[in-house]
């Protein structure tokens, strides 16, 4: 039986820059798992495991459909928090439903995530 989303993982370049801005945006420390020269490195946030993987064009390209969109209380300061670190615009602002909007942002190494919250 599938119960929920444990693990959240992106492929970039630079995994431990990409944990490392990201810890810096949710205050959140970084793991890493380093084996030879391959580095898999996460935060843990309160129990999802925001991982970054290194990005190779066969087995795990840049990017890709999914996209992860993190809850706020305040779209509006959360996303121009994010464009102030870096990030740049990729679609929204949306209307959802009453109360409900979402927006897509890049991070500075290429994933897009959005953002959902009024």
């Amino acid at each position: 039986m599938l119960r929920g989303i444990r693990t959240v993982m992106v492929f970039v370049d630079d995994p431990e820059v990409a944990a490392r801005w990201w810890g810096d945006i949710f205050g959140s420390e970084v793991k890493l798992d380093i084996n030879g020269t391959a580095v898999y490195a996460w935060l843990d946030l309160d129990g999802l495991e925001f991982g970054f993987h290194q990005a190779s064009p066969k087995a795990n390209p840049h990017g890709g459909s999914t996209v992860p969109y993190w809850n706020v209380e305040d779209l509006d300061t959360e996303r121009k928090r994010l464009l102030d670190a870096g990030c740049i615009h990729h679609r929204g602002p949306l209307d959802v439903e009453p109360g409900r909007r979402i927006c897509q942002l890049v991070d500075p190494f290429g994933t897009i995530f959005g953002l959902d919250g009024p």
